[in-house]
């Protein structure tokens, strides 16, 4: 795997991006380091108007699936854990579902988008194992992204009050 992290080229747009600006290159759980580093651009996207935020996030899936699939292409591994695009992504659909944006409800999105993406319960194993390509690498963390924006809406608007 470590020849593999050799063929990145930070300077190439595909790899900075794919490997989250440097945050998969952290060598102990990459996922959890691009899932942290996904937080301040959610930051910046949270001024954005919903349905601009929601074009953000497609557009991301979109290009998301041809540069994930090009540096893994260039890595020679399909899905090497220094590609955290994906982990940007999903935290960003997480996040779309916080009932307010205070750094307890942020924290609770990411736990439940990591525990989501590092269990992968049924489908979101399924997607991983049976899509390949880029398509592959981004899918089964768009899928835990929509599974933890719904746990975060039922838990935050269907909580009974003063439980959290």
């Amino acid at each position: 795997m470590a020849a593999a992290k050799k063929r990145l080229n930070l300077r190439n747009p595909w790899h900075l991006l794919a490997t989250g600006f440097g945050s998969g290159l952290f060598p102990i759980g990459p996922g959890t380091a691009g899932s942290i580093a996904a937080i301040p651009f959610w930051i910046v996207m949270t001024y954005l108007p919903w349905q601009v935020y929601s074009l953000v996030v497609m557009f991301s899936i979109c290009i998301g699936v041809y540069l994930c699939r090009q540096t893994a292409k260039d890595m020679r591994v399909h899905d090497h854990g220094s590609i955290v695009w994906d982990e940007f992504v999903g935290m960003w659909i997480t996040l779309m579902a916080l009932p307010t944006n205070d750094w307890q409800w942020v924290l609770i999105g990411f736990v439940v988008f990591r525990i989501l993406d590092i269990w992968k319960p049924w489908p979101i194993r399924w997607f991983d194992r049976n899509v390949q390509g880029g398509m592959g690498i981004m899918i089964d963390d768009v899928v835990a992204g929509v599974f933890g924006a719904a746990i975060i809406y039922l838990i935050g608007h269907h909580w009974p009050a003063g439980l959290f």
